[in-house]
């Protein structure tokens, strides 16, 4: 290709502006109003009919924010998960609506999110009851790993007459197996579990092989596990364990009762499964009769625990015979639970009674009180003869024991309670204190009722706590459950400091530090909620002096932690918090530093989150400072980038916080400090530079741009914050972008001096910017963030003044010349495509008035006035920029590169067309060369090329569109398809 000399076009911004403006038409409706249209019909007799106006399908302008669909509508205020779940449970009720209401969902009319499960107290149970005494399972269904725990305990069934077989035949329901009964000794904890699990599992292979009797003997003797008392402490978790396989056992009777219970539907005559709520009117005579044989089975049970816990377990069964069954079946089981001697074994099984009747009928509660009943009447029980000496034998103590009952009383009260009326709870109180005036009582009680009751005889409650008999269960235990009562729910306004003045003064004579960090963790909430800064002050005071002898603090960093987010969570008047004079000195006791650091990042998490007003208070600055630079402090090169990222963005939030108001001189000082204290944190030190540059912005704004001596000072010493700062920053990307932005602060305020140098900083730091950036984790090339970024920059330099003391754009031949000896990447068009860029810009500094100008700041234009000397240099480097361009286009020969190479020209194209003087013949030849160029390649884009055209056309038919006249008949364009 020839040389060609660029010219560039004269153009005329505002007219340009004003030509391609479009129209203004006063809207006569509302953009995104949804349009409607009515459809008129004629009919035969020729009169025509309106339809009712509908929704247009075509030509309907959808408001994207409003159309959510028909799940919800964001101007109805319809939250569109709610409206999904509100479609499922419609659709779940049409489809359920043949067959009445399933059990489930009369299950959860009757129960609500207050009622804790049994599957959440199960876990629990188990990890708080345990033991390293040796235990023993009796079992007949033995793996041969196990017969060296193995005693005979009874000898095989013989008989030679009729009669003795009878006998035999209706003892195998009582008896292990036709041969023995055995029993596992010395068995750990974990072995016995491991026992326990193995008859569950025998349990389901029974049933799986049809063995029905097998696995009712499995059940059976499951069962009378829990008549054995012979290790106390484990009973809890034992009960957990064996009434899990009741259950199972239980679950598999009913899915066999309604596998076989096939009905025939009205008006067919084929016989289909029982539908999940199936009523017994649909239940064949076959399987109820099947079903009653279940029931007559365990009634000859002999023995009364096991009778009664099999029964129990299949208690969902009498839903195929009557629903009415379960209220008299719960009540005849209730009663003879009082046949049970041993009272802790009475207790659990009224607590598996509950859970039962709970599951099948939760609104038949007629034999709940009536058991907790026989519970106040026979507690005196555990003083009796039989519980002293089997406590003796086990060495253990009377308050251990009576906490094994806790579990089993705390569901049984919890069943009572939920949705009862205050007035129960007042019958109950009654009778507790008549009859068992227990602290075990009394703390499921609390437990177990709403606590809006609990708050409302506060005063009542901790009376009785001081009356009641503290034996086996420690009355700091009873304040603490109070407390979390009065946690959710206030007592009465004049009772709140009477209430904490009496539940104080025990908590603090408490001697054991484990038990007074419990307590004061749970009435924590209730005094942040309720009190004022004197009482936080006084507790706080108060739990230092106890944890701070022996460095106690150092075994409850988990329960401090929790105090601190109590306070948090309702103290948000942060000048209050930090004035307050034991908080500080309170966070100190967090000596760990791990533990300290998760601490500083709670408060300010809460300052950042409830903080919504900036402020200035020293007391919280000062308080806040070191808070955040305990974070700081706490980063090193192990860090994780997670961390690190999460600490930079909780003080970058606290230092946007920070205003001193039109103290400007006082807030940048604020900023002079952060930077010292934040040295090694990026993200904190990018946001300073933005606040500093924000500053003076402010600045510029409060003088309306007129800058007085002092100010022009300040603005100059925000550059300076900013030129040191910036060094210091790790990424280079980061510097690359804040020197730009800084120097356009910088020239906004009229800095010269301080905007060359953040530009000169800038262009030689090119050079050092890596390859590859690393964005959230992933590597990328660097390229396409540079090509952007140097777009941005040369738009900036078209506004920037020389220097006088320099040459001509001499920023912009220091940038070029970075640029020719940058190390592009291999088969990189990226700096053709910045050359492109420069060329436009360098055309419109050709122009005698720019396209855009900074406020107060006389660009070239207005310096140079067109001087024929500068628009000379500005050609020469126009055409050294085309010629570079073009020996690039000679270099794309390869076939691969052709769509490249296609682009790149008419990309070219479009800056000779739009920014140089087409009158120039050797410029209108290089356009439509590069047309040529371009639509000779196979991957050239037609479109483009068409809008292009038709652009061209639209020029050509202005007044002064005579040389795009003249360029369009070089252009092939009719041959194109």
């Amino acid at each position: 290709m020839a040389n060609y000399e660029w010219s560039p076009r004269v153009r005329k911004y505002e007219e340009e502006r004003e030509a391609e403006r479009c129209s203004m038409v006063p809207a006569t409706s509302h953009p995104l109003k949804i349009i409607t249209v009515s459809e008129m019909k004629t009919d035969k007799k020729g009169s025509s009919s309106k339809k009712t106006p509908s929704k247009s399908s075509s030509s309907t302008i959808v408001d994207p924010l409003s159309d959510m669909g028909p799940l919800g509508s964001a101007l109805d205020g319809t939250d569109p998960l709610s409206a999904m779940a509100a479609e499922a449970n419609r659709i779940a009720k049409v489809r359920g609506s043949s067959f009445g209401e399933s059990s489930a969902k009369v299950r959860a009319m009757s129960l609500d999110d207050s009622f804790e499960p049994w599957s959440a107290k199960r876990a629990d149970i188990l990890s708080r009851y345990t033991t390293s005494e040796k235990l023993s399972i009796t079992t007949s269904f033995l793996s041969s790993a196990d017969k060296e725990h193995v005693v005979i305990k009874s000898q095989t069934h013989t008989g030679s007459t009729m009669s003795d077989k009878v006998k035999n035949r209706l003892e195998q329901l009582d008896d292990f197996e036709e041969g023995s009964v055995q029993e596992m000794l010395n068995l750990s904890q974990q072995e016995y579990v491991s026992r326990i699990e193995d008859l569950n599992q025998a349990l389901i292979a029974a049933w799986t092989q049809d063995q029905r009797v097998k696995a009712l003997k499995i059940a059976i003797q499951c069962s009378k596990l829990l008549a054995d008392v012979s290790v106390i402490q484990f009973y809890p978790s034992k009960f957990v364990l064996i009434t899990d396989i009741l259950d199972t056992f239980g679950k598999l009777v009913y899915d066999r009762l309604r596998d076989k219970a096939q009905y025939f539907p009205p008006g067919s005559g084929v016989p289909v499964k029982l539908p999940e709520n199936f009523t017994p009117d649909q239940v064949p005579d076959s399987a109820k009769e099947t079903c009653r044989n279940w029931f007559f089975k365990i009634a000859s049970i002999r023995e009364l625990i096991p009778r009664f816990y099999v029964e129990a377990a299949i208690m969902k069964c009498y839903s195929f015979l009557n629903p009415g069954e379960y209220a008299d079946a719960l009540r005849r089981l209730s009663v003879m639970i009082r046949g049970m001697g041993d009272p802790l074994v009475a207790l659990y099984a009224k607590c598996f009674l509950s859970r039962v009747g709970i599951d099948v009928a939760p609104n038949i509660r007629d034999h709940l009180l009536p058991m907790f009943d026989d519970f106040l009447g026979t507690y005196s029980q555990v003083q009796g003869d039989s519980v002293q000496n089997t406590l003796a034998v086990q060495k253990m103590e009377m308050p251990k024991y009576l906490t094994l009952f806790s579990p089993g009383l705390d569901w049984l009260l919890q069943c009572i309670a939920h949705k009862a009326s205050d007035d129960t709870l007042t019958d109950i109180l009654k009778k507790s204190r008549k009859q068992c005036n227990s602290a075990l009582l009394l703390n499921s009680l609390i437990s177990a009722f709403k606590p809006e009751y609990i708050a409302a005889r506060s005063m009542q409650f901790i009376a009785m706590i001081k009356e009641c008999e503290e034996t086996g269960f420690p009355k700091h235990l009873l304040f603490r459950t109070l407390g979390t009562c009065l946690a959710i729910a206030d007592p009465p306004e004049d009772q709140k400091l009477a209430v904490l003045n009496d539940v104080w003064k025990p908590i603090m004579k408490l001697k054991n530090a484990a038990d007074y960090v419990a307590c004061a963790e749970t009435w924590m909430e209730f005094i942040v909620k309720n009190f004022g800064k004197r009482e936080i002050n006084t507790i706080l005071n108060d739990m230092i002096k106890h944890l701070t002898p022996d460095r106690a603090f150092e075994d409850f960093y988990q329960q401090l932690q929790s105090v601190v987010a109590k306070v948090l969570a309702h103290v948000h008047d942060f000048a209050m918090l930090f004035s307050l004079e034991k908080f500080l000195p309170f966070i100190d006791m967090f000596q760990k530093e791990s533990v300290r650091v998760d601490v500083c990042k709670n408060i300010t998490e809460a300052f950042v989150r409830f903080q919504e007003v900036e402020t200035k208070d020293p007391v919280i600055i000062n308080a806040m400072m070191y808070i955040c630079k305990t974070m700081h402090d706490s980063v090193n090169a192990l860090t994780l980038d997670d961390e690190r990222k999460a600490i930079s963005n909780l003080i970058t939030g606290f230092v946007r916080r920070i205003s001193f108001g039109r103290d400007f001189e006082q807030q940048l000082s604020f900023y002079v400090e952060a930077r010292s204290s934040f040295t090694n944190l990026d993200i904190v030190l990018v946001q300073l530079i933005q606040c500093v540059n924000n500053l003076s912005i402010d600045t510029r704004r409060v003088v309306s741009g007129n800058h007085s001596k002092k100010t022009g000072n300040f603005v100059r010493a925000c550059s300076a914050y900013c030129f040191i700062t910036i060094p210091s920053l790790q990424s280079v990307f980061s510097q690359l972008h804040l020197y730009l932005m800084s120097g356009q602060v910088a020239l906004l305020n009229q800095s010269y001096s301080q905007a060359d140098a953040f530009f000169k900083a800038a262009i030689s730091l090119i050079p050092e910017l890596p390859v590859l950036l690393d964005l959230d984790g992933k590597k990328r090339s660097a390229e396409p963030f540079l090509v952007d970024y140097i777009s941005n920059f040369i738009s900036t330099l078209l506004v920037v003044p020389d220097n006088p003391d320099s040459s001509v754009l001499y920023l912009l031949r220091g940038l070029l010349n970075i640029l020719q000896n940058y190390t592009w990447e291999p088969n990189s068009d990226a700096k053709v495509v910045v050359y492109t860029r420069v060329l436009a810009m360098l055309s419109a500094s050709c122009q005698e008035t720019y396209p855009y100008h900074v406020s107060k700041v006389d660009s070239n234009d207005a310096m140079y006035a067109s001087d024929p000397k500068y628009i000379k240099e500005i050609k020469g480097i126009c055409t050294t920029l085309v010629e570079e361009i073009l020996s690039h286009l000679k270099t794309l020969s390869a076939p691969e590169t052709q769509k490249r190479k296609s682009l790149l020209a008419l990309d070219l194209f479009n800056i000779v067309v739009y920014h140089g003087d087409l009158s120039e013949s050797n410029l209108q030849q290089l356009a439509a060369n590069l047309w040529n160029l371009s639509y000779r390649q196979p991957q050239v884009d037609h479109k483009q090329m068409e809008r292009i055209y038709k652009s061209l056309k639209m020029k050509g038919a202005s007044s002064n569109g005579k040389h795009y006249q003249e360029l369009l008949t070089k252009l092939p364009y009719e041959s194109m398809a």
